[in-house]
């Protein structure tokens, strides 16, 4: 059984740690120093709206968000999305839950589209958005150095 509910700050530490593999050790984020807890907790009040999944233990394995999109006025009622699973949590379907839980939630709080940046490549990250309802919109080439090697960054839209 999954559990997915809404951030409370003591999960910032948890998110944090989640996060952290993925900075250090991946160019899934394109960040190259993990933020601590406190940085997550001030992201986590800044973002619209933060879901955490919990495991069978009531362990937070995974969460995911919503964010602004761009600075300018006319992209207010679009939201960039982001999913993060612990790595040996990953394909149990808490992805799945978080988004099922975060997009209908974006929808009711007035949000229309929702896009994901996905550093490529990560066919499990595609493979979800495109499960979730997400269309490639298309790719920025080479767009972030990281891990000795040009990235790209797929983008993804789901109309809410």
């Amino acid at each position: 059984m999954r559990t997915v509910r809404t951030a409370i700050e003591s999960d910032a530490q948890h998110c944090a740690a989640i996060y952290a593999p993925f900075v250090r050790d991946t160019w899934i984020s394109f960040e190259t120093t993990p933020p601590d807890q406190h940085e997550m907790l001030h992201r986590m009040r800044s973002a619209h709206i933060w879901l955490v999944a919990e495991d069978v233990q009531g362990q937070v394995v995974g969460y995911a968000y919503g964010s602004r999109h761009r600075e300018r006025e006319a992209y207010a009622k679009s939201v960039d999305v982001t999913v993060y699973v612990e790595a040996e949590h990953s394909r149990q379907g808490f992805g799945k839950a978080l988004y099922e839980a975060l997009l209908p939630s974006l929808k009711n709080n007035g949000f229309h589209a929702a896009f994901a940046g996905i550093a490529l490549p990560n066919n499990s990250s595609v493979s979800l958005h495109e499960h979730m309802g997400f269309c490639p919109v298309g790719v920025y080439r080479e767009v972030g150095w990281k891990l000795e090697g040009w990235r790209d960054v797929g983008w993804w839209q789901r109309l809410l």
